[in-house]
């Protein structure tokens, strides 16, 4: 969990080596199908044909899951989606005693045969499938953040194509649409009793969360292609600043109240949440400074330069929680500094001391600038989550009951 797809090898002896993962886009940690027999279970409710594509679907899931490591992401996505459409046609037959006749398992990746999950309600199944959809979309987002070409990234150096960037930022939007989709579909129609015994990584206030901090990782990426363009103004970078505060911020004050943050995914996932937002705020005072240095007046160099000293030391705290998040189990690694950050962690030091050296004069002059930090503009949210539907039930799947007279 929170970790991408790539990883730096560590020699902890000479017959041993420990993997740690390097963390860009926050992945959850893939489920897999566990192997049940539908062809007894279903017999009757479905045609054999239809049966026998549902187990087949359920194994080749499993096994290219396990076979790649969750890497042949192309070949899983197909899988699932086929799979979705038989299982919405399932769905829709569960007034014809559907419901509650199919014994569905999953289990972690790389967990061994012991299943994590076991239920027999439909909607679940469908949660659980279109949570590993949204699992897979964020590993890709994070794959492509990550340079095919590493042989620089030790000292720093991070090519990233604009393409992939924006390419990113769709799988980010789509990941998000998932997770909003088993928010407000979903969870209302699993009873209580269920969901209560649900993993911490699908209750419902970690699939929020998972699904506005995507939006947030989705501007930043935006953020980043911004400071890159010549077209782009100090407005646009400062909207586009704020909005990604905003995001973090309603995405941490969704989980910190809830109880499953003590531990695992729900853990580690407020700490990554919590480093993103003060680097998004360190940027975002950065830029707002830019903006109103430009005013004429005195004040406004004196609140340009509480806003640079500001971000300065947020940049300070946000690299301290940054190793927070890494040391939170399962150990990651941060990457190289990239897009916005790479830009500003250079840039917000030297113009913090520059511009308190030129007006620290009116810093004392302006004692109300200094009563409290300028507050950063408010901006409508631009990112959304991309709208998802169920697939079609495919017709003459799905067989009668059998007539008992017959």
């Amino acid at each position: 969990m929170g970790c991408a797809t790539s990883a730096c090898a560590v020699v902890g002896s000479k017959n041993k080596r420990s993997i740690i993962q390097e963390s860009v886009v926050f992945v959850l940690q893939l489920r897999v199908p566990v192997q049940t027999d539908l062809q007894r279970q279903l017999k009757g409710v479905a045609f054999k044909t239809t049966i026998d594509r549902l187990a087949c679907l359920r194994n080749q899931i499993q096994l290219v899951a396990e076979d790649s490591g969750g890497s042949a992401i192309s070949e899983l996505r197909a899988a699932l989606e086929e799979y979705l459409s038989l299982l919405t046609g399932l769905i829709k037959k569960k007034d014809d005693g559907m419901e509650g006749c199919v014994e569905f398992k999953w289990k972690l990746l790389g967990d061994g045969g012991r299943a994590e999950l076991c239920f027999t309600n439909l909607w679940m199944e469908m949660l659980t499938v279109i949570h590993m959809m949204a699992a897979l979309a964020l590993a890709e987002a994070s794959s492509l953040m990550i340079p095919k070409d590493r042989s620089g990234s030790g000292h720093g150096v991070r090519v990233v194509s604009s393409g992939c960037k924006r390419d990113a930022v769709d799988l980010l939007l789509k990941a998000s649409g998932y997770l909003e989709f088993c928010t407000r579909e979903i969870l209302p129609r699993i009873p209580l009793d269920v969901k209560s015994k649900l993993p911490d990584d699908m209750q419902e206030s970690v699939l929020q969360t998972l699904s506005i901090q995507a939006l947030g990782q989705g501007t930043e990426i935006q953020l980043g292609l911004a400071v890159n363009s010549k077209k782009a103004t100090l407005s646009v970078k400062r909207r586009l600043a704020c909005e990604q505060v905003i995001y973090f911020s309603q995405a941490y004050q969704c989980l910190s109240g809830c109880d499953v943050v003590s531990h695992g995914c729900a853990k580690k996932l407020l700490l990554f949440i919590f480093w993103k937002f003060l680097e998004a705020k360190a940027a975002a005072y950065y830029y707002h400074g830019l903006v109103t240095e430009k005013g004429s007046e005195p004040a406004c160099h004196a609140s340009a330069v509480c806003c640079f000293l500001a971000a300065s030391e947020i940049l300070g705290e946000s690299k301290k929680a940054c190793l927070s998040f890494c040391l939170s189990p399962p150990v990651t690694r941060a990457p190289p500094m990239w897009g916005v950050m790479k830009h500003l962690s250079q840039k917000i030091p030297e113009i913090a001391f520059k511009k308190s050296q030129m007006y620290g004069y009116l810093l004392k002059e302006e004692e109300k600038v200094m009563q409290s930090l300028p507050e950063l503009p408010d901006f409508q949210l631009s990112l959304i989550p991309e709208e998802f539907e169920l697939p079609e039930m495919e017709a003459g799947s799905f067989a009668r009951k059998p007539d008992p007279f017959a």
